[in-house]
């Protein structure tokens, strides 16, 4: 697997941690939504930046996961598909965090954002299914 690919593979199991946060804190008897949505965020983020690394490619270093989209598109126009759920998920990189903005989603916001993370993780798998793979060399 050459250097870029395995980088990749890093930041989506680092994704994966991500998703995995937000799994457990939906099925907790008390729910952190704001933090559910944040790591739905940050489970994009970090999936959209392993194509980039993947292809070779540098990254934005921004949270907007649109920003990261319009790097992406030149290279995969089908990515276009996950703009409706970047655009729902973009927010929670900041918003959510800090109490100066603070606004608290719902039930409902942090299982949207939770499917809108999985929409982008299956669109890498589509779109990059190399670095999904097991690795045969150790």
């Amino acid at each position: 697997m050459s250097e870029e690919l395995e980088l990749a593979r890093q930041w989506v199991i680092k994704a994966g941690n991500d998703l995995l946060n937000a799994d457990n804190n939906l099925n907790a008897e008390t729910i952190p939504l704001d933090t559910v949505c944040f790591h739905c965020q940050q489970a994009a983020e970090k999936l959209l930046k392993a194509f980039l690394v993947g292809k070779g490619r540098t990254y934005p270093i921004t949270h907007d996961l649109l920003a990261i989209l319009e790097s992406i598109i030149p290279i995969n126009a089908e990515a276009e598909q996950l703009r409706d759920d970047l655009a729902l998920l973009t927010p929670y990189a900041v918003e959510v965090r800090y109490p100066d903005d603070f606004f608290m989603p719902s039930l409902q916001d942090a299982q949207e954002a939770r499917e809108s993370a999985n929409r982008v993780k299956k669109w890498l798998k589509n779109a990059l299914p190399e670095i999904f793979s097991v690795s045969r060399d150790g």
